[in-house]
């Protein structure tokens, strides 16, 4: 732990807004990656991000919102998606992030939430809307990037097909628990993501 328990959260330097935000995010994934999912509580956490239990219920009405955010934040963001120059290599190099990520805490988080969410109709729902949301942002930025390229047609762009390769990523790692080469990824671009968006794999550069 970061500080000793029973030390008065009121007596250290305030810190607001993104700053705060940082730091309990840090503090979920370090909670997770020393005690799992089951362990986490929103009392560990405040204690380890040196602030308040109110000031965490005033953000995230429980636990599965707030793991769902931290997990969010450790995640790529769309205006800094991978440029390959490629459709190709773009969504390889998105996809060789995200494993890296769920191999990890934010995999642990998501497995959790998941069994969370049997009993919690709620943590159900927002772990379906970060799922598709997230991810289909990404993706459609890395599209509209080959769309301008001349790479692809934008009207073979949808939000079925942008779900695409990452749903079946999500199935492969969260739900399924199989290991995940960089061939089964490169079959994922190959066979799915690039046919769907009309790019031939075969002309694309290596990712």
């Amino acid at each position: 732990m970061t500080r000793a328990p029973g030390t008065d959260h009121r007596t250290l330097p305030r810190r607001r807004g993104a700053a705060l935000n940082s730091a309990i995010f840090a503090a979920v994934r370090a909670e997770i990656a020393e005690s799992g999912y089951a362990g986490l509580t929103m009392e560990r956490v405040a204690e380890r991000a040196r602030a308040s239990k109110a000031s965490l219920y005033r953000r995230w009405p429980g636990r599965a919102a707030l793991v769902l955010d931290a997990a969010y934040d450790a995640m790529p963001d769309y205006s800094s998606t991978p440029d390959t120059g490629s459709l190709r290599g773009d969504v390889l190099a998105l996809m060789r992030q995200i494993v890296l990520l769920l191999d990890g805490v934010v995999g642990e988080a998501m497995i959790g939430l998941l069994g969370e969410s049997l009993q919690n109709p709620d943590a159900a729902a927002q772990i379906r809307e970060f799922g598709r949301g997230n991810m289909v942002r990404t993706m459609r930025e890395i599209v509209g990037r080959a769309v301008a390229r001349g790479e692809c047609d934008a009207g073979l762009v949808t939000e079925r097909r942008l779900e695409a390769g990452p749903a079946l990523l999500r199935q492969r790692v969260i739900f399924s628990g199989l290991p995940v080469s960089d061939d089964y990824l490169q079959e994922v671009v190959d066979d799915v993501v690039l046919p769907l968006f009309g790019v031939r794999p075969e002309v694309q550069p290596e990712g």
